[in-house]
């Protein structure tokens, strides 16, 4: 960064000058400079005179992409969340990411803690303060009746604007089949997390939401983990009796994509029932998924169902190298769903790219020794991954050669999941809203490596990769927080009150 001219009283606080500015709407990109004042944008235009600016940043014709909102990770989920908080934000800034959102619950992994958000989520605010080098909020997930009792206190307190249900931990756990559901999920003897307790939850952020201003009650959502328990759980029996099957091609025939087209008309018709009109389906993997939630969509049209799908069910099918390096759930998939999820992508019908990241470390992946099972290590493996700090470079790399343009990007990676989520102030360059800002080379070819990621994960399913395109810069509210690959100063993060004014 160089010095402007001095000026008595320079208007900006920062000029971003000559970048291509990509605005989520539209279908152009426009050459301009970006001056920031008080950490918000304050003029997009060409030509801005350095001298009104204190610092000038060269952006010598790159992308300038707005922040984008990672709106599904999950912190804390392996490793402590004090230490998740600053390494894997730090892979969001490299990454472009300046808004991270990540799915908290009680019950084992993340504090490994039950018991009332009242006194669980104050715990989680304190741990997290401090420590993010990005914006950051939370999604919450209600695991019994107490949570329920508990939403519009979230709501109106925390800010916390979206819930979530995992469908499938029914009978299965986080990595398989269980019968100590309780026991994982830490709930009553007199809890049962099943059908009935997702009507429950429905009815409950409903009933909250009727008590809210309508702006507010807008932006006020539930997600949902689409898989079928029943079904999972007697397919892995097929499947791990069937020694011929091994590795992704057996977790995602231990997971079929049906089990995930029937959860979402479960979930379609108990939204329907319920009357509650915000619904986000989250990492749809399959085509039978995505057909099924475009069926539902139809059906219900009062229903505003929102889609999801990851840049991992994007980059990834079953023939991959990494093997169970790559076990998520819903399981990486076939390549002809893979293709299908790009045409739903492109044809507007999934609304946001996410990286669902999950720092998950080798060790987790790989128990050692290396026991095998079935001929297979795929059943011991720990299920999700990182790779926040991939989802914008890839989305533009493999984005282009499809025929996505820079402004749908910005869509799917900003604009969509900030207006989903109450992140009023997120998603566009534009005077008025944060200055969170991502600048894009595009014909920068580079080679995915683990190594060079300040992740704590030590592998990526994604190593090898070649991209053509990477983010040479990162900037929070105005201040550069990531360039060329190294996350400088300490954490700036705020927590997100959502929805945010």
């Amino acid at each position: 960064m160089t010095r402007a001219r001095k000026n008595d009283l320079p208007e900006f606080d920062l000029l971003i000058r000559n970048v291509r500015v990509v605005r989520p709407h539209g279908n152009v990109v426009h050459d301009a400079d970006i001056a920031i004042a008080d950490q918000k944008i304050a003029l997009v235009a060409p030509g801005i005179d350095a001298t009104r600016a204190k610092a000038v940043h060269e952006g010598r014709g790159q992308l300038a992409f707005p922040g984008v909102v990672d709106a599904h990770m999950h912190a804390g989920i392996y490793s402590p969340l004090a230490e998740d908080a600053v390494s894997e934000s730090q892979a969001a800034a490299m990454g472009g990411v300046t808004s991270s959102l990540n799915y908290f619950r009680t019950g084992q992994y993340y504090l490994n803690k039950g018991g009332p958000y009242r006194r669980f989520f104050p715990e989680v605010l304190a741990i997290a303060k401090g420590r993010f080098h990005v914006d950051y909020g939370f999604h919450l997930a209600p695991m019994d009746r107490t949570h329920i009792d508990e939403l519009p206190m979230l709501v109106e307190k925390h800010g916390v604007a979206s819930f979530k249900i995992f469908m499938f931990y029914g009978s299965h756990g986080l990595h398989g089949a269980s019968s100590t559901q309780r026991d994982f999920l830490m709930i009553g003897e007199d809890e049962r997390y099943d059908v009935a307790h997702f009507e429950f939850v429905m009815r409950g952020l409903q009933k909250a939401r009727e008590a809210m201003p309508a702006g507010k009650a807008r932006q006020v959502s539930l997600s949902l983990h689409c898989e079928t328990a029943e079904i999972m759980t007697a397919y892995t029996r097929i499947v791990e009796r069937d020694k011929s099957m091994k590795g992704l091609a057996a977790y995602h025939a231990s997971r079929p994509p049906h089990s995930e087209g029937l959860a979402v008309f479960t979930a379609a018709y108990l939204a329907h029932e319920t009357a509650l009109p915000n619904i986000n389906l989250l990492h749809l993997s399959s085509r039978k998924a995505v057909q099924a939630a475009m069926m539902m969509s139809e059906t219900f049209p009062h229903i505003d169902f929102r889609r999801e799908v990851t840049i991992g069910h994007l980059m990834l099918d079953i023939t991959s190298p990494a093997a169970e390096l790559a076990k998520v759930n819903p399981p990486i998939r076939p390549r002809e769903d893979v293709e299908y999820l790009w045409e739903a992508l492109l044809a507007g019908e999934l609304d946001w790219v996410v990286s669902d990241h999950a720092c998950c470390r080798h060790e987790l992946k790989v128990p050692k020794p290396a026991a095998r099972y079935f001929g297979t290590q795929i059943w011991l493996a720990k299920s999700g991954f990182g790779g926040t700090e991939y989802l914008l470079p890839a989305l533009v790399s493999e984005g282009t050669k499809r025929g996505m343009g820079y402004n749908h990007m910005a869509r799917v990676t900003s604009w969509n999941p900030a207006q989903r989520y109450g992140l009023n102030r997120k998603g566009d360059i534009a005077p008025g809203f944060d200055a969170d800002i991502a600048l894009v080379d595009p014909a920068r070819t580079w080679t995915i490596r683990a190594a060079e990621s300040p992740s704590t994960q030590g592998y990526t399913p994604f190593e090898g990769l070649e991209l053509s395109a990477r983010v040479e810069a990162t900037f929070l509210r105005g201040h550069k927080i990531c360039e060329n690959g190294q996350v400088l100063g300490k954490p700036r993060g705020h927590y997100l009150h959502r929805p945010t004014e």
